[in-house]
């Protein structure tokens, strides 16, 4: 064999695995995504404990004898962004959503994430912000006809549950929390941030029981304008939010 064979056959090999590492490498790496479709679904479920609720059918007891009806609840989700490690990597553009128990279509929100960014939390706020409040009345999910816009001075209603409780010593013990307020020292926005633990299915649950149990509806059932306890009340709002770790609460 001569020598040129010789070093074709030692080095005939490397060549050939050179080349395939150098194509392999080539090859762009997945990213770490939140979902392969190129969206981010947030559900937002309002429930009494375990259940959900259904204003057509929207009666509940709890374990103490408490009797509830809700017959009307609200409420904003704006800004919403997702964060990995504590820091913003993505948000919504234009971020208003109005949840309305009434009408399920409103529980579900659809986030465009088409360079499908990886996050391990959402932060959303509860109501409208002080610059959204002061450029009046708006269109869509913002419009005065929801029924969720008091006037440019009072601005928007960020939450509104109403409904009956055995509790409440009200004229047919009827209950009304119209909770909002964009001045001090009356401002009722709050900010949750919630980890996520399954980025292709985040679910939110809003859980009334717990809001109306520490919300003292047989003392103070009639919120209605900005004021001390409309601010209080909005903390226990916010403190009734809690991430589903899986699909059961749909």
């Amino acid at each position: 064999m001569t020598p040129i064979k010789t070093l074709l056959v030692i080095f005939s090999p490397l060549f050939f695995l050179l080349v395939a590492c150098r194509g392999a490498s080539a090859r762009p790496r997945p990213l770490a995504t939140s979902s392969s479709s190129g969206i981010i679904r947030l559900s937002i479920i309002p429930t009494f404990g375990s259940k959900n609720i259904l204003i057509a059918d929207s009666s509940f007891q709890t374990g103490d004898s408490h009797n509830v009806q809700i017959d009307v609840l609200k409420f904003y989700v704006s800004h919403i962004q997702f964060l990995k490690n504590g820091t913003v990597v993505l948000e919504e553009q234009k971020s208003f959503h109005l949840i309305d128990a009434a009408i399920k279509a409103s529980f579900d929100i659809v986030i465009p994430n088409k360079h499908a960014i990886s996050f391990d939390a959402v932060r959303f706020n509860l109501g409208i912000d002080s610059t959204t409040s002061v450029s009046g009345a708006m269109g869509g999910d913002l419009d005065p006809t929801k029924g969720m816009y008091w006037t440019w001075q009072s601005g928007y209603v960020n939450f509104k549950c109403e409904g009956k409780s055995n509790l409440c010593k009200a004229r047919n013990n009827e209950f009304q929390f119209h909770l909002g307020g964009y001045r001090q020292p009356y401002y009722c926005l709050q900010t949750l941030t919630l980890p996520v633990h399954n980025p292709n299915e985040i679910t939110l649950q809003f859980n009334a029981e717990t809001f109306l149990s520490h919300s003292d509806v047989g003392t103070h059932h009639h919120v209605m304008s900005p004021n001390a306890e409309a601010v209080r009340l909005s903390a226990i709002v916010a403190n009734s939010f809690s991430m589903v770790k899986s699909s059961t609460a749909k």
